[in-house]
């Protein structure tokens, strides 16, 4: 049995709820393995702060990201949930193309909750800081994040982007968004059983 496996990435701003909705996701989609790069920021500014450039795109963040994904593509069977922003419209299309190449099906998540509600997460968070690089808080970042929007490549996933389009704008969207992820996997792994 051939099994198609997925790879489902998240798009949204900090406080969206895309780790929650990935850890959510891997508890019922077997086997799959979660892609935090928020994960590898906070090891690396733990462990090799002084590797990190004062300014410009985070390289070596970049590079452990990718080496996971590389070997989770080339040594694992799981299904793969990458979850971190995503909102560039470019590397996303060239993340895309990569999965395509591989034979992977692809699956957007964008969580698009109002602005009310993420200024309103990101007063009370309690989340770690130790991912920043640079910024103080979270509201930074947010407040940030609301300004690329005027960038042309920050730009919201269209249909046709991936195989699969959903988009998530109340907390109350994620299990039905879950189980239709789960529905495609099944369905998928049943149409290569058929051929």
């Amino acid at each position: 049995m051939q099994v198609n496996r997925l790879v489902i990435i998240t798009v949204g701003k900090t406080h969206s709820g895309k780790t929650t909705f990935a850890s959510a996701l891997e508890q019922q989609l077997h086997p799959s393995l979660v892609i935090d790069q928020d994960n590898h920021a906070a090891f690396i500014n733990t462990y090799y702060r002084s590797l990190l450039p004062k300014q410009g795109p985070n390289h070596i963040k970049f590079a452990v990201t990718q080496t996971i994904v590389d070997y989770a593509v080339q040594r694992t069977d799981d299904h793969l949930i990458l979850c971190n922003s995503n909102r560039s419209y470019k590397s996303r299309l060239s993340l895309l193309t990569r999965f395509h190449q591989e034979g992977f099906i692809s699956v957007i998540v964008h969580l698009d909750l109002p602005a009310h509600v993420l200024e309103e997460r990101v007063a009370h968070s309690q989340r770690n800081t130790a991912i920043f690089r640079s910024a103080a808080s979270f509201t930074e970042v947010l407040n940030r994040q609301q300004a690329e929007e005027r960038n042309p490549d920050v730009a919201a996933p269209l249909e046709g982007e991936a195989n699969y389009l959903y988009h998530i704008t109340r907390s109350d969207q994620i299990a039905e968004t879950i189980s239709g992820i789960i529905h495609i996997a099944e369905s998928t792994c049943y149409d290569s059983e058929s051929q």
